[in-house]
């Protein structure tokens, strides 16, 4: 029996490894966090509705895609793949939605 040299086959590993998070990190389903990525997206503004008054808006949609989720309204940016975050207020108050009830514990 000849002995093996380990060097190759551990290098081809590390290659193998590092070569999967490239790839996984190209196609957008590994997201590596900045300081920068919790600042704000984008700035919104409630347009209030009263009774017999019209209101403009852009025929254009915005470039986020809200989604209720365990009662609270979560954005997705459908320009930068994989970036979602949650609705809140100048208090940093989650904003809650009403199509789908918030979990309780049950007594």
């Amino acid at each position: 029996m000849t002995e093996r040299n380990p060097i190759p086959l551990i290098l081809t590993g590390v290659a193998s490894i590092i070569g999967t998070i490239g790839v996984l990190w190209y196609y957008g389903y590994l997201h590596f966090a900045k300081p920068e990525d919790a600042l704000l997206l984008s700035d919104f503004t409630m347009l209030k509705t009263v009774p017999g008054e019209d209101y403009k808006v852009s025929l254009k949609p915005a470039n986020q895609v809200a989604q209720c989720i365990d009662g609270v309204l979560v954005l997705f940016d459908m320009q930068q793949k994989g970036l979602t975050g949650v609705l809140v207020d100048n208090r940093k108050q989650a904003v809650r939605c009403m199509g789908q009830e918030t979990p309780q514990l049950e007594q």
